[in-house]
């Protein structure tokens, strides 16, 4: 069993530096592209994807829906377990904005967000259920940032924390009881496509 995690692509929200979250952004054009670019990339490589599910956020669904149509393969119903990170009252504001009302270190605030260890459980949950239903799928997974960042937190003990890049690709492939990382965050389809 293969799993590739997809970061959403951008929206004008990623672009001004603001919280989404929970909030339902959608893509801007530039997302929209970017998902075009890796479309074409998972077209071209060796893996032979069976389907995709999506956070069922717009922007996730939206990138997922791009995907599936060029590699025609279907868009499974959303699973909320992997939506966004519930960041409360930061939500819509920029980093400016979020240390002008709390300080330096506003996300040690109690401001109605999820707590890691929330986003762990039901990411954890999330990939045992798919390897229990579908263990011999290839599947693609279109969530979001801090989401993906706290999963890849949990199953691999924070070795690996580089900030994720939207459309940035991370394949796992499911053994015994571990998930082997073959790629990590990948944005080699966007790099190709600024120097063309």
């Amino acid at each position: 069993m293969i799993v590739g995690l997809i970061r959403h692509g951008i929206t004008d929200w990623n672009v001004a530096g603001r919280i989404q979250g929970q909030s339902d952004i959608p893509l801007n054009d530039e997302g929209r592209a970017q998902a075009q670019r890796l479309a074409a990339r998972l077209k071209q490589e060796d893996y032979k994807w069976d389907f995709i599910i999506t956070s069922g956020l717009s922007r996730a669904q939206e990138t997922g829906e791009i995907i599936a149509k060029v590699l025609n393969i279907p868009v499974y119903e959303p699973d909320q377990r992997i939506r966004e990170r519930s960041f409360g009252l930061a939500e819509g504001l920029t980093a400016e904005e979020r240390e002008s009302k709390w300080g330096k270190q506003w996300d040690t605030c109690d401001l109605g967000q999820e707590s890691n260890v929330e986003i762990q459980k039901r990411a954890l949950a999330f990939m045992q259920d798919l390897a229990h239903k579908h263990p011999d799928a290839n599947i693609l997974v279109v969530s979001h940032g801090a989401f993906l960042a706290q999963l890849y937190n949990a199953l691999y003990d924070n070795r690996y924390t580089e900030r994720l890049g939207n459309l940035s690709l991370t394949i796992l492939e499911k053994q015994e009881k571990e998930w082997d990382l073959l790629l990590y965050n990948c944005t080699r389809h966007l790099e190709e496509a600024e120097t063309h």
